[in-house]
């Protein structure tokens, strides 16, 4: 018994510890005692110590019940995985609450967290073509194949080589055929780009050149993202009404976020890359785009960077977020979910308010710098210009299964430098932000562009 503590504290004990920070605000209590009937809910309270930064700081709440056997038993199944390195569940205890039908071991468990920024937004592009993920998968698993200690590696990343191949090979002609009109030209061509490429890999692996690999592994899995881009014909759905004239970004985009660091001596600035996904969160990511462009964010400060979230966007003054000057009223956004196997996102309301429990996000909170919006703990529309950057991730929790997910909007991923996220601290300057690509995807702009 001694590997999983007692089977009926898991579910907050185990999830805490994989998601939340070690810090007194977040310290668990167990009201009768550690081995005690009852278990606890988790809940996000956004709590900080600034009433201006009522944001996302995770807490625990209770909720009385006593365990059956079929409970303990998926609660010692859990533990074990924990020892033993097999993924988190898929654990919604407010799910159980609601229905106390208890789901199978088997539906619960999930695979293994995909944690890679480049991975999630290939995955989360709104296209439909086996081919193209065939090749894509392959290739991505070269990072795990690099693991391998020595030159032992290549070996593996030879089989991944031939595997991505063989699947280009095969699935050439069904790759093309979904290329969007407008776009197949360039489609084909980033296609030679990537047969060529790989051939290229391919000589790198025999001349057992493992240092070569991974730059030219990045190389290639940035054709198949393009590609898959190439495969968008316009944009997939219609805004809800009430939101089509607020700025809307209807693609992608990608800015580079230029902080100023104080007090390291190993880091003086640093150059935050940001790939925004208007596929999935158009009225969010078209929001911070437009405060982009009005330099809303430069000369910012971190405000929050508590080894949890880093977060900034509270401007000067009494308001929480960007006052609009040709209203004199708080801009607001509202609560943005888009869920897999879903064809427009869900507005207003978490996951858990609408029942789906079980739902995917397509964009998850499993990605060291993944970018989303702060809220006012009970008000899911109240989203503005306050923003954060979560600096967790799990071996064990797969994507789409920890705390977050389905209560905040996420609408992009740092995709370089996202480690050094780690050393800013409260007080670092955001110097500039700066969109890089992706600004004709932006509808409804409403700063005013000088010179």
């Amino acid at each position: 018994m001694a590997a999983f503590i007692s089977c009926n504290c898991y579910s907050s004990l185990a999830a805490a510890k994989l998601v939340c920070p070690a810090s007194p605000t977040n310290r668990i209590r167990f009201v009768n005692g550690p081995n005690s009937s009852s278990w606890w809910t988790r809940r996000l309270v956004p709590k900080c110590s600034s009433k201006k930064l009522e944001r996302c700081q995770p807490q625990i709440e209770k909720k009385g019940r006593f365990f059956s056997l079929k409970e303990c038993a998926i609660s010692i199944a859990l533990a074990v995985g924990l020892v033993t390195g097999m993924p988190a569940l898929n654990w919604s205890p407010n799910a159980y609450a609601a229905n106390p039908a208890l789901p199978e071991l088997s539906v619960l468990i999930s695979g293994p967290p995909i944690k890679d920024p480049g991975t999630l937004l290939r995955n989360a592009l709104p296209i439909d073509n086996k081919a193209i993920r065939e090749v894509q998968k392959p290739l991505e698993d070269i990072t795990d194949s690099l693991k391998i200690a020595g030159v032992k590696a290549l070996d593996s990343v030879e089989r991944n080589v031939r595997q991505a191949s063989r699947a280009f090979k095969q699935g050439k002609t069904l790759i093309i055929s979904g290329l969007a009109e407008s776009k197949k030209d360039h489609g084909v061509e980033l296609l030679d780009k990537l047969e060529t490429g790989m051939d290229e890999l391919q000589q790198i692996v025999e001349d057992r050149n493992r240092d070569a690999v991974a730059p030219k592994q990045k190389e290639l899995l940035q054709y198949v993202g393009d590609v898959e881009e190439d495969m968008v014909d316009g944009f997939p759905f219609e805004v809800p009404e009430e939101y089509q004239n607020m700025p809307l970004l209807k693609g992608r985009a990608a800015v580079d976020m230029k902080v100023k660091v104080k007090d390291n001596p190993n880091l003086d600035e640093c150059v935050f890359h940001i790939v925004l996904d208007g596929y999935n969160a158009p009225v969010t990511a078209g929001n911070f785009v437009d405060l982009v462009e009005r330099r809303f964010y430069d000369g910012l400060e971190i405000q929050r960077a508590d080894g949890f979230v880093v977060q900034t966007g509270d401007p000067e003054g009494p308001a929480d977020g960007f006052i609009d000057p040709s209203t004199g009223k708080n801009r607001s956004v509202p609560l943005e979910i888009m869920v897999e196997g879903e064809k427009t996102p869900f507005y207003g309301a978490t996951l858990e308010e609408l029942g789906l429990y079980k739902a995917q996000t397509k964009l998850p909170f499993n990605a060291f710098g993944t970018m989303a919006m702060a809220r006012d703990e009970f008000e899911n529309n109240s989203a503005s210009s306050q923003v954060f950057w979560l600096l967790k991730e799990s071996e064990l929790t797969p994507s789409n299964a920890n705390i977050l997910d389905g209560r905040y909007a996420v609408f992009g991923y740092v995709t370089e430098n996202q480690d050094y996220l780690a050393d800013l601290k409260v007080g670092d300057v955001i110097e500039s932000i700066q969109v890089v690509s992706g600004l004709d995807n932006l509808i409804n702009p409403s700063y005013k562009i000088a010179g």
